[in-house]
């Protein structure tokens, strides 16, 4: 059975990102979930003088070891200020140093939201520029707009966005 890993790029307990990013893997037909929180992945802000002085931490390593032992990804990104959340980044710097090409070509369903009607929309375009050159597949994406209205009960309930997010689930399902 194949293994999809769904994560936010948020550390909120309470975050949007990780909601749809569960939603949507539970959309996918015949793999094994698992789900996986950055607040379970603590790490000192990234820096050269502290990788010099004390290495790689432990939780960048275990974080990357998921990405590689999986068939695919869905990545729901928060958008902070028009970019990354500042723990998604300093995980992506982490795992960067690592392996350059960190997302090991693996399928990849990214989408993003948000309480506005953008929906992650300039955060989604900075990743699907840039994870690319970081061995990023991206087979599919999703901006979801307007969280609170467009999501209620664990799901999505507006019929549109919900049938063209299945559409996309199938593009990825096809692609693990």
């Amino acid at each position: 059975m194949k293994n999809i890993i769904a994560f936010a790029g948020s550390n909120s307990k309470y975050s949007i990102n990780k909601q749809l990013a569960e939603y949507a893997a539970n959309l996918v037909n015949g793999v094994k979930v698992t789900v996986l929180d950055l607040n379970d992945f603590e790490l000192p802000l990234y820096g050269i003088d502290y990788e010099i002085e004390h290495g790689i931490p432990d939780n960048a390593n275990k974080f990357l070891d998921n990405i590689k032992s999986s068939d695919g990804i869905i990545l729901s990104l928060a958008e902070h200020n028009g970019a990354y959340s500042t723990v998604f980044k300093n995980i992506f710097d982490w795992m960067s140093r690592i392996d350059g090409k960190l997302w090991s070509e693996k399928p990849m369903l990214l989408m993003a939201t948000s309480p506005g009607a953008r929906g992650g929309a300039t955060v989604l375009e900075i990743a699907k520029g840039r994870f690319p050159y970081m061995g990023g597949n991206i087979v599919a994406y999703f901006s979801f707009p307007s969280f609170s209205a467009n999501f209620s009960e664990g799901k999505i309930s507006n019929k549109e966005l919900n049938n063209e997010l299945l559409k996309l689930v199938s593009i990825f399902e096809k692609a693990i």
